[in-house]
């Protein structure tokens, strides 16, 4: 993945940012069934079950260093990602991954 999306407000060291976006990208090759981008601030992302402890693992480190993303991950794998309007672009980014 081209890091040149993630913004100045990612405190992630830039050195480590390609072995995170390789950990999304694994998540999403393995375990994503559907995407529904509901608004542009907004994409629901529907996991098979299997990926639940992973999922939760990697958006808890992920909420660490961009906390302008709000992870929310309830029912049999349902991941809501949301970012305020300022970082669309962050979202738009993501989401031409999957």
């Amino acid at each position: 993945m081209n890091e040149s999306w993630a913004p100045d407000a990612c405190t992630l060291p830039t050195a480590e940012r390609p072995f995170r976006v390789a950990e999304f990208d694994q998540l999403f090759a393995t375990y994503l069934r559907n995407v529904n981008r509901v608004d542009p601030q907004t994409v629901d992302l529907l996991l098979e079950p299997a990926a639940e402890a992973t999922a939760a693992d990697l958006i808890a480190r992920e909420s660490e260093c961009c906390s302008f993303f709000t992870f929310t991950l309830s029912g049999a794998v349902n991941l809501r990602i949301t970012v305020p309007p300022a970082r669309t672009d962050v979202l738009d980014g993501l989401v031409a991954r999957l």
